[in-house]
């Protein structure tokens, strides 16, 4: 065992893939928590699409891909809430409609310009090699910006999550606070996309709050049994795919979905 830590952080790109891979996997869980219970738990999904169409033309540009596809995912993440809250396409149908069209946005750009290269498959199944220096300034920079934010908001969010036609009566600008989450949410699918990959970045934010919640039912009992899953299982994953030939995006994900099955088990147990 200790072999095999010693071994792993002797290499410079893994010791950034973990590094990374743990903030990430913190800051997605936190706000995964809210998204899922207002049922937004697939805006990683939609997100992590419109990020890779803002990749391929970033790529097609020869422009930094995290200079372009930071705003553009902030600005999708606006656009997702105000098209579901103020017209008659909801929810999932937004989601959809915005991530399907910036999907097929990049694959044409791909297609005409670099064609379907190493970068490019790098963003969309992951890659702990693709994780540069930069990304791991930017999760630090990150991490602390939403721990702050959740911790002074906490209150807040609780609110806006559980009752937001309540915290609207007693004066809460939820709009604010909503948009606040989906920002945050925005930037942490771009920065984790380049370990997880554009199709599988959603997990990270859907599963350990799900995990979660088969066996506790308190809020704040939830956001930290979250971010504790979230956490374990990407050690957990990521030593396995050091270990094995296995991807790395994906064996997270599995690491994840056996989490979510012995804590949906122990849930049926307890009930």
């Amino acid at each position: 065992m200790l072999e095999t830590v010693s071994s792993m952080f002797s290499y410079d790109f893994m010791v950034r893939a973990i590094v990374v891979g743990i903030l990430v996997s913190l800051c997605a869980a936190l706000l995964g928590v809210s998204l899922v219970l207002k049922r937004y738990s697939m805006i990683g999904d939609g997100l992590s699409h419109v990020g890779f169409g803002a990749l391929s033309i970033a790529l097609a540009m020869n422009v930094a891909p995290l200079v372009v596809s930071i705003p553009v995912v902030v600005i999708a993440a606006f656009l997702l809430l105000r098209i579901s809250e103020n017209s008659k396409i909801k929810g999932d149908s937004a989601i959809a409609i915005i991530s399907s069209s910036a999907l097929a946005i990049g694959i044409i750009v791909t297609s005409l310009t670099t064609g379907m290269n190493l970068d490019i498959n790098s963003y969309m199944f992951g890659s702990i090699l693709a994780i540069s220096e930069s990304d791991v300034w930017l999760s630090v920079i990150l991490t602390v910006i939403v721990l702050v934010l959740f911790v002074l908001f906490y209150n807040k969010i609780f609110a806006v999550t559980f009752d937001e036609n309540f915290a609207k009566a007693v004066g809460t600008k939820t709009n604010i606070y909503n948009m606040l989450i989906a920002v945050l949410a925005a930037i942490t699918i771009v920065v984790g996309m380049r370990m997880m990959g554009a199709l599988l970045i959603s997990s990270l934010i859907i599963f350990p709050s799900l995990t979660s919640m088969r066996v506790f039912k308190s809020f704040r009992s939830v956001v930290i049994s979250s971010a504790i899953i979230s956490v374990v299982c990407f050690i957990i994953g990521i030593t396995v795919s050091f270990l094995y030939p296995v991807p790395a995006g994906p064996s997270i994900v599995i690491t994840n979905l056996i989490a979510f099955l012995i804590f949906w088990l122990v849930g049926k147990i307890k009930r």
